[in-house]
């Protein structure tokens, strides 16, 4: 009861922290390891004490899924060469780096200081997007931020589970052949079953009318891709990702506007009071983890430091010659591009869930060496990298010049919003001269979208309108739909607007009720 207590505290507390952060206009995951580690250090307060196999079960899934299905897989298309060989290429070379450093500052055994190494090898896709939602970032620039800190968390984790296999192993030796095909196995075999699972969902989604059935069904999605996906021996994280981008790019297909914004407003709570408490844990985990280290520890500020400078520098160094691929303009330089990528890099829960689920002893019976280092170290990083980098992360973007100013934003969806106006009067004239639907009813309607493109009040009272008018609307609004998605596919706006202004015509056919 006490634990839950505590979770209940802080979910109260995240909700005042997130207050604060947006009137102070700062991150609100900073904020929140921030004041995690504040009640930490007040007397009295009892240690929190989570088993983590409830964080990557009950956490992560939903959080994972909710990021995949904002990831636009249009462009996604676009940068998928740099996102692969980071995904692949940054996580080995960061848990390599990290692992020989580790070996040299700290004295861990090399084993464990390769677990650390893949342990922190993973950025946060979690933290990556709530500090993203923030940012007014280029389309490319902010997808390659985002899935690869998706595919790179995926990864690392793969490479986590074989080097945890590695360090428990008696004598911690296992042939590298072996090791190369669990990673494949994991991994791919993770991929498949998160394809499986969307495409049965997708089936099941089609014939499902039912708002209250259609939230549930969306909420179970993401734990069963992860449940299948680790009863069969596989990646449950790899499973939610791809499960999450496949059905994040048809959701509009399987559902009304209705059962839309009920889904938008749903997974908003849910995604806020997981975040919230994941972030706050974070900062609550650190003093007690400090106080659990054996004597001759003390060096470990020096040595998390040591390491959180490793992973920037080798990241630094790997993004360097890869974001020419997603250069806004010939006018930009590269470095600024990996300037951003690099200080998005945030590490969070991802790799704290992990530590705390290495093993506490060996397959030989003996206590692993290392493993209270390990947490520690792994948390003081993530704490250094949402604080500092997540605090500074603004300044950077703004510095570096790639941050689309909002009225470039505004004039995007404005100028989009006036297109779908424009086709849906093209379409009222096309029936005005067939005259299949009455001149009263289409006059109605043409003056509401000749008041929008004229940028005036246009406000019917839907009290009053008949079903004639409400059916023309609903068709006038498909049309809107169909054309919306027309100018996403050809490039013309961004996914932002795309997802602003399916809002907006969401909330206007629900507002006209049912046909």
């Amino acid at each position: 009861m006490r634990t839950v207590g505590i979770v209940l505290f802080l979910v109260v507390l995240a909700t005042a922290v997130a207050t604060f952060a947006r009137r102070w206009r700062v991150p609100a995951p900073s904020l929140l390891v921030l004041a995690g580690l504040g009640v930490a250090l007040i007397p009295g307060v009892p240690a929190l004490h989570i088993p983590p196999q409830a964080i990557a079960l009950v956490v992560l899934p939903p959080l994972l899924y909710a990021s995949a299905e904002e990831l636009s897989l249009r462009d996604l298309r676009t940068v998928w060469k740099p996102v692969t060989i980071l995904a692949f290429g940054l996580v080995f070379a960061s848990a390599a780096a990290v692992g020989f450093v580790a070996v040299a500052v700290t004295g861990l055994p090399p084993a464990m200081a390769f677990v650390l190494g893949a342990v922190l090898a993973s950025t946060d896709p979690v933290a990556v997007t709530a500090l993203g939602r923030r940012l007014a970032l280029p389309g490319r620039v902010q997808v390659l931020v985002q899935a690869e800190s998706l595919f790179n968390d995926a990864t690392s984790l793969v490479l986590f589970k074989v080097a945890v296999g590695i360090a428990i192993a008696a004598g911690g030796a296992v042939s590298l052949p072996a090791a190369g095909g669990e990673f494949l196995l994991l991994g791919g075999g993770g991929s498949v079953i998160g394809a499986a699972v969307a495409g049965l969902v997708w089936l099941i989604r089609r014939r499902t009318t039912d708002p209250v059935l259609e939230t549930v069904i969306a909420l179970i999605t993401p734990y069963a891709a992860y449940v299948v996906a680790e009863a069969a021996h596989t990646s449950g994280i790899t499973s939610v990702v791809v499960a999450g981008v496949l059905l994040g790019r048809t959701g509009h297909r399987l559902t009304d506007a209705h059962i839309r914004l009920q889904l938008h407003a749903v997974y908003a709570v849910v995604v806020f009071i997981l975040e919230s408490v994941v972030f706050s844990i974070v900062g609550l985990e650190l003093p007690a983890l400090v106080r659990g280290l054996p004597a001759g520890s003390g060096w470990w500020p020096v040595q998390a430091l040591a390491l959180a400078v490793v992973l920037i520098a080798v990241r630094v160094l790997s993004t360097l010659p890869l974001t020419r691929a997603v250069k806004p303009s010939r006018g930009r330089l590269s470095w600024r591009v990996a300037g951003v990528v690099t200080w998005a890099g945030t590490r969070g829960v991802m790799p704290l869930a992990a530590a705390l689920s290495i093993p506490l002893a060996a397959n030989s019976g003996t206590a692993l060496t290392g493993r209270p280092l390990v947490l520690v170290l792994t948390t003081a990083v993530v704490v250094f990298t949402l604080v500092v980098q997540g605090l500074s992360l603004a300044a950077v973007v703004n510095r570096s010049g790639l941050a689309l100013e909002p009225e470039h934003t505004a004039r995007e969806e404005a100028d989009a919003r006036d297109t779908l106006n424009r086709a849906a009067l093209t379409h009222v004239d096309d029936l005005a001269t067939l005259e299949a639907v009455p001149e009263a009813v289409i006059d109605r309607v043409r003056r509401g979208l000749s008041a929008r493109l004229d940028h005036s009040i246009d406000s019917p009272d839907n009290s009053t309108v008949d079903a004639t008018y409400r059916e023309l609307r609903h068709e006038v609004i498909a049309v809107q739909n169909t054309e919306l998605h027309r100018l996403y596919d050809e490039h013309r706006i961004s996914d932002a607007t795309r997802r602003s202004l399916q809002h907006d015509l969401d909330r206007e056919e629900a507002a006209l009720g049912t046909q």
